[in-house]
């Protein structure tokens, strides 16, 4: 429930007059009074006759004399002021209201009609004191509107009193006739007494004091007259709430000066957080929904929350708009009619359309996502293939040793002189070199929670904690350099940060490294292969040479069929089917939820939400660069001999000799192996043993890749595709 006193709210000050001058609200009267029972006074201000003789009771007259006494005495009760024979008393409980008593000396049957209409004199005292104390600044305007229309119902009370004394006068109202006259505002005081008194009990305020008149006039369903006034006096107490939901869903301004509105702002949120945290929560909880929603606001609640998100992020770019105001969008609650609710969808689709063309149009949010796929997603290659050309000794070394300021030079150089240098946002591309692998990386967003809450509850019960421990051991062990390190960054401005955020880039930036090492390991055997072509009719190699071959095409093949999953049966398809649902979105937030569903599935069907699987690709992956490192030591060593170099063909040789060369002076460069060392026969038979351990731990861990893909792929069929295109070269092996 809402409280009188918001926290964090401030309060203007009640001026002292209000306080100095009880005379105003008719407060002395019951101050006096309470003041004289506490102390057990005599005073003839809570006597219970106030003028003359205090022996002179009311029985002592007679009945029709008690009529008169009795009727002057009931019209000053029934505005608060205790009469001659009819005084008032606070009740026994501390939360008692006050009640009024009769002489017990009065006629019985004049009694009883009395009696009959101080609940009247008793309601109207309650309701006089709830409008007077919440007419303060502190209970919030909600409470202030209640209170002025209770206030002018208290006025037309005033008016029927001030009638009937006036009858009183002119001798033609009798008691009997007051009980009349009085019935019909009985169960009007009655049913507003029942409201205050409530309302006061709970100390309600804000938007608990519209639910609890909605419910009020609800259960009245039998009583129209009753009915109507609670539906009435909702309608005028709502009013002032409306106004600040007006200001909301039309301008996206929270006027809220007493913390009554259901919608909170957390303005230590700012939107620079999304493009620097990974959990940033601007753009949930900057404006967030508060307990105490107005019951007729219930299912609207959050169509208006989002109306003034969508309306701040326009005012945020400097874009000055206003949802079209007239006289019929004045939101109003009037019982059955619910026309604030079409006011509320017109503001929505406006708000929602107006942001989705600026960010779609002027901030050309398609072009941003193609560029993204361009070099993230690879989708053009070419500037990484020249790219990992000129980056290859920097690449080369230890993180720490890298300089990201010469990476980031090459990178600009690469993108000149590539086909991305008519992208026109090629500039906003950054690069960065991270301190940990991928697995280890992966492994601490899982515990940590950042930006990898889509993993699903699947795989982390068919993972468990021991793949994480591996994956930690594994990673540690590795000899890490720029290679399985290096990642793009992406310059995001404001307002397309709430679409590709920090988090968002994350995932991209975890996708582009699984790619990029991919690539490198690709283009590593690429180069073994190179070098075998080189040595195709060298005798002196021996036999040995051609298990190497196949061993060398088989990985080859691995890493093709791998890349080809990654790119064309995970990314390409599923970038298509985004591409077509953003074409149908209406709001920013659908596009949100369709880009990060497009991400996410992306991440799953790339195997970064499945660790069993990925430490093994990994693990091949390594296997596959240090057959490539120990093939460059091995081949640029070999000596060929004049002899044989004559047998071979003069054309063929000068072929390969140029291969070999190539080959040769590109590893030397890399490895820098010793110069020139002769092939023995010694060393075939090395070269034998190390190409078995090679073979032997390539073939164990594919064929534990394949059997991880195949058991998984029935509950998830996509990885069945990948494990079909291996299932080939596992039969090889």
């Amino acid at each position: 429930m809402s409280k009188s006193y918001t926290e964090g709210v401030s309060y203007p000050t009640t001026p002292d007059w209000d306080t100095e001058r009880p005379f105003l609200t008719g407060q002395i009267y019951l101050d006096i009074k309470v003041t004289g029972q506490r102390m057990g006074s005599k005073s003839s201000s809570i006597d219970t006759f106030k003028n003359g003789d205090v022996n002179r009771a009311i029985g002592i007259f007679t009945p029709s004399v008690q009529e008169l006494l009795v009727i002057d005495d009931l019209l000053f009760a029934m505005t608060g002021i205790e009469g001659m024979y009819i005084s008032m008393k606070r009740g026994r409980a501390k939360d008692s209201g006050i009640v009024f008593q009769v002489d017990a000396s009065m006629d019985l049957a004049l009694q009883e009609l009395a009696k009959r209409i101080l609940p009247l004199c008793e309601n109207y005292m309650v309701i006089h004191s709830f409008v007077e104390s919440r007419s303060h600044f502190k209970h919030g305007l909600v409470n202030h509107a209640f209170a002025a229309t209770l206030r002018t119902i208290l006025q037309d009370y005033h008016a029927m009193v001030a009638q009937l004394e006036h009858q009183f006068r002119l001798g033609r109202l009798s008691l009997q006739g007051l009980w009349f006259f009085c019935q019909p505002m009985m169960g009007a005081i009655q049913a507003l007494t029942t409201v205050v008194q409530k309302a006061s009990a709970q100390n309600l305020s804000g938007s608990a004091i519209l639910n609890l008149l909605q419910n009020q006039a609800a259960a009245m369903a039998g009583d129209n007259a009753a009915r109507s006034l609670l539906e009435k006096l909702s309608q005028y107490a709502s009013a002032a709430y409306l106004g600040i939901l007006e200001r909301w869903v039309y301008e996206g301004v929270i006027d809220d000066p007493y913390g009554e509105f259901f919608i909170a702002e957390d303005k230590t949120l700012q939107k620079e957080s999304l493009t620097e945290d990974c959990n940033a929560k601007y753009w949930q909880q900057r404006y967030s929904l508060k307990p105490g929603i107005p019951s007729f606001l219930l299912n609207s609640a959050e169509t208006i929350l989002t109306t003034g998100k969508y309306l701040n992020v326009l005012r945020e770019c400097g874009h000055s708009v206003q949802v079209p105001f007239s006289e019929n969008a004045k939101l109003t609650n009037s019982g059955s009619d619910h026309r604030y609710l079409e006011c509320i969808n017109i503001a929505y689709n406006f708000a929602s359309a107006e942001l989705l063309n600026l960010i779609t149009h002027k901030y050309d949010l398609m072009a941003r996502l193609r560029s993204m796929k361009h070099y993230f997603l690879l989708d053009q290659g070419d500037f990484l293939v020249h790219f990992m050309d000129i980056a290859r000794d920097e690449l080369a070394k230890k993180p720490a040793a890298i300089s990201v300021e010469k990476l980031q030079s090459l990178l600009d150089l690469a993108l000149r002189t590539s086909i991305a240098a008519t992208d026109p946002f090629h500039e906003d591309l950054t690069c960065c070199v991270e301190r940990t692998s991928l697995l280890v990386q992966l492994d601490a967003m899982k515990k940590m929670g950042n930006g990898m809450s889509d993993l699903n509850t699947e795989a982390e019960s068919l993972e468990g904690d021991k793949s994480n421990s591996d994956i930690s051991n594994q990673s540690d062990s590795i000899n890490i350099t720029g290679l399985e390190t290096f990642s793009l960054d992406y310059k995001v401005q404001w307002p397309l940060s709430l679409i590709l955020s920090k988090k968002v880039l994350t995932k991209y930036q975890l996708i582009f490294r699984l790619l990029f090492h991919c690539k490198h390991v690709q283009r590593e055997l690429c180069g073994t292969w190179q070098a075998h072509q080189g040595t195709r009719g060298v005798k002196s190699l021996g036999t040995t040479i051609s298990g190497s071959y196949v061993l060398c095409q088989n990985m080859l093949h691995f890493m093709q069929s791998l890349v080809h999953y990654l790119t064309f049966e995970v990314l390409e398809p599923n970038w298509h089917v985004m591409c077509d649902k953003l074409q149908n979105t209406e709001s920013i937030d659908e596009v949100m939820q369709q880009h990060d569903f497009f991400l996410s599935k992306c991440q799953k069907e790339c195997l970064l939400l499945w660790p069993e699987i990925l430490q093994k690709v990994e693990k091949l992956k390594s296997i596959c660069l240090q057959y490539a490192a120990a093939i460059h030591w091995l081949i640029p060593s070999v000596s060929i001999l004049d002899s044989d170099a004559s047998k071979i063909n003069s054309s063929e040789s000068v072929v390969r000799k140029e291969i070999l060369n190539k080959t040769t002076n590109r590893v030397r460069s890399r490895h820098r192996p010793l110069a020139n060392p002769v092939w023995r026969s010694s060393d075939e038979e090395t070269f034998k043993t190390t190409l078995e351990k090679f073979e032997e731990e390539f073939t164990e861990q594919m064929k534990g890749l394949i059997i991880a893909l195949s058991s998984r792929s029935q509950s998830e069929p996509y990885l069945a595709h990948l494990a079909q295109g291996l299932q080939g070269l596992g039969n090889n092996l």
